[in-house]
């Protein structure tokens, strides 16, 4: 493994900004292509009381992108919809490694939880 030199930490916020965010454990139900799109790949995920699509920028990262079905991972959930590609997310993976240049990974419940717990 590489040496990895962690980004500085940014700005304090408060904890009424964190709670504004509304971060839940989903299943990945399914993972499909996004037609125009040479990034995004099309999760269903399921939350419990509904099902949603979230568009992932992640298909240039994993060889297997079915791997991740079957498995509960974290979301965003209150963001405003956003049309890419000519489809609509609703909401965000928050995965784990992206932002730093490191091949992302989801991140996971230590165990299963009922889908449409927030974290937090």
């Amino acid at each position: 493994m590489s040496l990895f030199t962690p980004a500085a930490v940014k700005p304090t916020v408060s904890v009424a900004d964190v709670e504004k965010l509304d971060v839940r454990v989903g299943t990945i139900l399914s993972v499909g292509e996004v037609p125009n799109s040479s990034k995004l790949l099309k999760l269903a995920v399921d939350f419990g009381d509904h099902t949603r699509t979230i568009l992932a920028g992640m298909k240039t990262e994993r060889s297997h992108p079915q791997e991740i079905v079957g498995l509960q991972a974290l979301f965003v959930v209150n963001l405003e919809p956003k049309r890419m590609a000519g489809e609509v997310s609703q909401g965000m993976l928050f995965d784990i490694g992206f932002a730093d240049g490191v091949r992302p990974v989801l991140a996971v419940p230590e165990q299963a939880v009922p889908n449409g717990v927030r974290a937090g």
